[in-house]
């Protein structure tokens, strides 16, 4: 797929189901093993809303992530992709250490933003080193967009959504 191509039916019917669904169609798009969804929360912390195949101790570490911290809350913070070639060997301080847990090497996390309004963030990553092209980011950062857009921002009386 290319950024200018449009995203397919399947796309677009798992991200109006959820994160849960984006998720999944995310991750098998680019062959992903591992992926999140963080939705930006009232209290300006990201809130994991939906995981796959992360293992049991980094879930407890990522269920809420500061704006600015690892690789999904420097991508809020910058508003734009932030990608790891190989997540195992990176020495750049933008992922926690806790992440080379995972196991994963090609890894992006993308600003889910609606008219400049960051919602969230959209996270997957491969078992294998990726260098992310320009044409993967732009069209993840769509999919992000349109996932976004399915959350309104949360107001200050509501809870964030958490995962198991």
């Amino acid at each position: 797929m290319t950024h200018t191509e449009p995203l397919s039916s399947t796309i677009l019917a798992a991200i109006s189901l959820g994160a849960e669904a984006a998720l999944d169609a995310a991750m098998g798009l680019f062959g992903c093993q591992v992926g999140t969804v963080h939705w930006l929360g009232a209290d300006g912390l990201l809130t994991l809303a939906a995981q796959r195949n992360l293992p049991p101790p980094i879930v407890s570490i990522v269920q809420t992530v500061p704006i600015g911290k690892g690789i999904a809350g420097l991508a809020a913070e910058r508003r734009e992709p932030v990608s790891l070639c190989n997540l195992q060997t990176d020495a750049s301080g933008q992922a926690r250490p806790a992440a080379k847990t995972t196991g994963m090497e090609g890894s992006i996390a993308v600003p889910m933003l609606v008219n400049g309004e960051l919602r969230g963030v959209l996270g997957i990553a491969k078992i294998e080193a990726h260098d992310w092209n320009d044409e993967e980011k732009a069209s993840l950062l769509r999919i992000a967009a349109l996932l976004g857009e399915q959350r309104p921002l949360l107001s200050a009386h509501e809870k964030k959504p958490t995962k198991p």
